[in-house]
């Protein structure tokens, strides 16, 4: 008797719910067949379009032209209040904007300034190689006066707020 119900549970019509799953897979299949039928180029160029009128919409039209998927995020967290703007003054005037979570340590700041130069040299071009030893050992970040030296310690600790400015100063070298 086992086997006759088997038999019969193989043989049963499938149910609605169960033809219409049948026939978005098989539509599935059907898509990927496409899009693997698509050149790279061709890809890439639908994606690039696609980001390009992701890009203007107003809260991310601040972004560049050749947007991550990290700064989008960013973007987004920065928007919910999740990230904050810290404004980074450089030697010769140019400021930074760099984007880090709300809860992040100077380490964390440090690593978003590495991130954003290679973004910037790779989009600009210019030098290929920072040595961010040399530049951590010969700069600091300093903040109203004070010298940032803690790696571990939270910029909030420091008392760093959203948009407030931190500026590079040349260290003194000693004798």
């Amino acid at each position: 008797m086992a086997d006759t119900s088997l038999d019969t549970v193989a043989e049963a019509p499938p149910k609605d719910d169960e033809e219409g799953t049948l026939k978005s897979m098989a539509a599935n299949e059907d898509e990927e067949e496409d899009v693997e039928s698509l050149p790279h180029s061709e890809i890439l160029d639908i994606f690039e379009e696609g980001l390009a009128r992701l890009v203007q919409n107003p809260l991310l039209c601040d972004l560049p032209i050749q947007v991550t998927l990290e700064e989008v995020n960013s973007q987004i967290a920065l928007e919910y209040g999740q990230a904050m703007t810290v404004r980074v003054l450089r030697a010769d005037g140019d400021v930074m904007p760099i984007v880090v979570v709300q809860n992040a340590s100077l380490l964390d700041l440090k690593k978003a300034i590495r991130r954003f130069m290679e973004l910037k040299q790779q989009r600009e071009g210019g030098v290929k190689h920072i040595s961010w030893r040399y530049i951590w050992r010969t700069f600091s970040l300093v903040f109203q006066g004070e010298k940032l030296d803690d790696d571990k310690m939270k910029l909030k600790d420091y008392g760093l707020r959203n948009r407030d400015e931190v500026t590079f100063v040349k260290k003194l070298r000693r004798k």
